[in-house]
């Protein structure tokens, strides 16, 4: 399959973060994606037409996936069906999108955010 295997390359590029987030090697997301979701997770896919946003999701007491498309093409046909929901993060400004890592953090800390109180 095309997943990224855990490297010694991709431990150094998450910065530490690789200690503290589970992390699995599947062989197709749209398959992932359901079996989390009937594991009680919340697919979270972030889309800029997203009609949610991500301020607004209410994960404050569950489980979340949050999925991220291809910086261009975005979310694949399949991953977008299995979404449970369709978040955007509000742009303000010139810019219509963020680079995949900042839309990671931004929705990250938005998740953080509403776990903190």
């Amino acid at each position: 399959h095309r997943a990224v295997h855990i490297t010694p390359t991709v431990a150094k590029a998450a910065a530490g973060a690789i200690e503290y987030l589970p992390m699995a090697i599947v062989a197709g997301i749209p398959t992932a994606l359901a079996e989390l979701s009937e594991h009680a997770v919340w697919v979270v896919g972030l889309d800029a037409d997203g009609p949610t946003s991500v301020d607004a999701l209410a994960v404050a007491d569950q489980a979340v996936a949050l999925v991220l498309g291809s910086e261009g093409r975005g979310l694949g046909r399949l991953v977008r069906q299995r979404c449970e929901v369709l978040a955007a993060i509000p742009q303000h400004g010139h810019l219509d999108s963020l680079s995949v890592a900042s839309a990671a953090a931004v929705a990250c800390m938005a998740v953080a955010r509403q776990r903190a109180g």
